[in-house]
């Protein structure tokens, strides 16, 4: 727990972060019962339906707590951080407007940033004949193109997949011709994250891992295929998705899948871990707690000395 705790004004939406295998949900859970909330999911792959194991979605430990933005979506549709952040603004109301605390929970950092720096996004609609044109343009011609028009573009991500450049480029180009002007909540979060030393985290995530092999995650990616999931779209979910779906197309061997695919999560943890030091470079307090002491305890601790605040107001 931080050594010392400044806060200026009680909280309305407590956030849980950290890195994959960190614990966040039964932290989320814990604290959920405690302070009458409901969890508010920030996973970019939690949201499609039939992703369970792959994404540790772990529905079986929310009990009655109720959870929002999860199993919204069929798998395939591509999911945005603009239509995140949309979801993510009525949810909050509607929590707030039944008197019940929201509580986000989640490792995605660009969705979670989107919901507390207010992006201004716009509605930016499929262009086919934008597409027609860019579909023209290497990769790197693509990319080339994409920060030309947004130099300062912050998700790198965005480039790393072709049909991901392409719809940034919409984006990017419909912000230019009409900058958005949303009117957001006032959110005034209390930020805690979960950190474990590096040995420790790469340990759970190897024994996470073994875990969802035994529980079935090769099927649940074979149920995906067979339910007319391409392997275009596993391969942009990324990690399990991606690499089990290479298994089943015999373009690797179980036991390299395994090897790489841990490799893989151990590198996804780590840039998690940069993008949350990003966050606090850029004016976010996040209170960190070791994962290995008693985190309940600890998370308690911060929210009821933020919440005092409130009652001596």
């Amino acid at each position: 727990m931080p050594s010392a705790i400044n806060f200026n004004n009680p909280c309305n939406l407590i956030v849980i972060l950290g890195a994959t295998a960190t614990g966040k949900t039964r932290l989320a859970v814990e604290l959920a019962k405690s302070y009458n909330g409901e969890i508010i999911s920030a996973d970019s792959r939690q949201v499609y339906k039939g992703m369970d194991i792959g994404t540790g979605k772990d529905l079986n430990e929310y009990g009655d707590i109720p959870y929002h933005l999860i199993d919204i979506f069929e798998p395939g549709y591509q999911f945005n951080v603009y239509e995140y952040q949309k979801l993510f603004f009525n949810c909050f109301e509607e929590i707030t407007d039944r008197g019940k605390r929201p509580i986000l929970v989640g490792g995605t950092g660009l969705y979670i940033q989107a919901v507390l720096d207010n992006y201004n996004f716009i509605y930016a609609p499929e262009d086919p004949e934008l597409r027609l044109e860019l579909n023209k343009l290497s990769d790197s011609e693509l990319t080339q193109q994409l920060l030309k028009i947004k130099p300062e573009q912050h998700n790198t991500t965005d480039t790393l997949h072709r049909e991901r450049t392409i719809r940034a480029i919409e984006i990017a180009l419909a912000q230019k011709k009409s900058p958005s002007s949303t009117q957001f909540p006032e959110i005034n979060p209390l930020i805690i994250g979960i950190k474990f030393p590096r040995p420790e985290l790469h340990k759970r995530i190897t024994q996470r891992l073994k875990s969802r092999v035994n529980e079935g995650m090769f099927d649940e990616v074979k149920a995906l295929v067979s339910s007319g999931v391409s392997f275009d779209a596993l391969d942009y979910y990324g990690l399990e998705y991606r690499y089990v779906s290479q298994l089943l197309q015999k373009k690797i061997s179980r036991n390299d899948m395994l090897q790489k695919l841990n490799s893989e999560i151990k590198r996804f943890a780590k840039k998690q871990e940069t993008y949350f030091k990003r966050m606090e470079k850029q004016g976010h307090t996040i209170h960190w707690l070791n994962g290995d002491k008693n985190i309940i305890i600890d998370a308690t601790a911060l929210i009821d000395a933020n919440l005092a605040l409130k009652n001596n107001t």
